[in-house]
């Protein structure tokens, strides 16, 4: 680390530290509680980014704070209190991602100019509040990364928006790089289907049909150019052909739709439904696009998924948990985060 040289600065001047390298973990976003204020406060930050919703705020708006952040705060809340980390009064997004950077900085302990931290889009802590520390603590250059293996405009955009904006305000800024998708990377490949065999190998059953479920995107959002939909398609097709399993055994669907619009098909929810009644009596769902086990892999998934395929005449259903601070999880993190490193530090 250098300080800036002050020797012909006034003597109030403050000393302003420069030379480190940051590294910021940045996932989708978490309520700070369960209660009602706590959900409609995120679900407000998170309703009004143009990026997620792209209806004109004329058309939204009316819907969003006449009916949905009266209704859905409540409603939210009571799926996150299923799935709630009890001993740290947080969700497991907030812990896992937490742990996440930790252990990122004990794996860069050989690179002792960089700085490793931990942000949310949406909630706490924040993007400018960490950039804000990172800076102060004197990294005059951050690599930004959003935790997102596959590309779409409302995860990881978004989460450059948010960084973008914060730079427009400020006097000295840092260097910024954004971390691309790594959505065809060999380890990332690798580590989920080491998850998958690891799980599977387990039970005392095997799955007649393995579903890789990602979450979804209005199909207007594809048709305007967003690579998502391909991206997603490639790696489950890398996915499957590591594991040797056929079309028939492995399938990709799209979760967690919103809205009367038409998204991303076929529907995870519908695709469950089908299999259980058409005879599919054994299956596994896993989240390949999800960094860290969350609301929507532990509840909308583990609890909602597997109870409407029992419902529907299914037998026996898994949820393989996300890749989260594993060793082979965070081998992938630990080695897209090098390679942005490099010439910086």
């Amino acid at each position: 680390m250098t300080i800036t040289d002050t020797a012909h600065l006034p003597p109030d001047h403050p000393t302003v530290k420069s030379g480190k390298v940051g590294v910021l973990l940045v996932n989708l976003g978490t309520p700070d509680g369960t209660d009602y204020a706590s959900m409609r406060r995120y679900l407000r930050e998170f309703l009004t980014d143009k990026r997620v919703i792209e209806w004109s705020p004329w058309k939204w708006y009316p819907i969003l704070f006449g009916i949905v952040l009266n209704t859905r705060p409540g409603k939210v809340g009571k799926a996150y209190e299923l799935i709630w980390n009890k001993d740290r009064d947080e969700s497991y997004l907030r812990t896992h991602t937490r742990s996440q950077s930790e252990l990122m900085a004990e794996r860069l302990k050989d690179l002792p100019d960089v700085t490793v931290d931990w942000a949310m889009r949406y909630g706490n802590p924040s993007i400018p509040s960490r950039i804000q520390a990172l800076k102060e603590d004197g990294c005059d250059r951050i690599v930004l990364f959003p935790l997102y293996p596959q590309y779409a405009a409302a995860t990881t955009a978004t989460v450059n928006d948010k960084a973008f904006q914060h730079l427009l305000k400020m006097r000295w800024q840092p260097a910024l790089r954004t971390v691309p998708d790594y959505h065809d990377d060999e380890t990332y490949i690798e580590a989920l289907a080491n998850s998958i065999t690891t799980h599977l190998a387990t039970l005392d059953w095997e799955p007649e049909m393995i579903l890789a479920s990602f979450h979804g995107i209005p199909m207007s959002y594809f048709k305007k150019g967003d690579p998502y939909y391909c991206q997603c398609q490639k790696t489950g097709r890398l996915l499957r052909e590591r594991l040797s399993l056929s079309e028939e055994k492995f399938m990709v669907t799209f979760q967690s739709r919103f809205g009367p619009e038409e998204w991303l098909q076929p529907y995870t929810d519908k695709t469950v439904e089908k299999l259980a009644q058409d005879g599919v009596k054994k299956i596994a769902v896993l989240n390949p696009g999800f960094v860290s086990d969350c609301l929507e892999t532990l509840e909308e998934i583990a609890e909602q998924a597997a109870h409407s395929f029992h419902e529907n005449g299914g037998d026996k259903f898994t949820h393989i948990p996300c890749l989260n601070d594993s060793e082979d999880g965070m081998r992938v993190l630990e080695k897209v985060v090098r390679r942005e490193l490099l010439g910086w530090a």
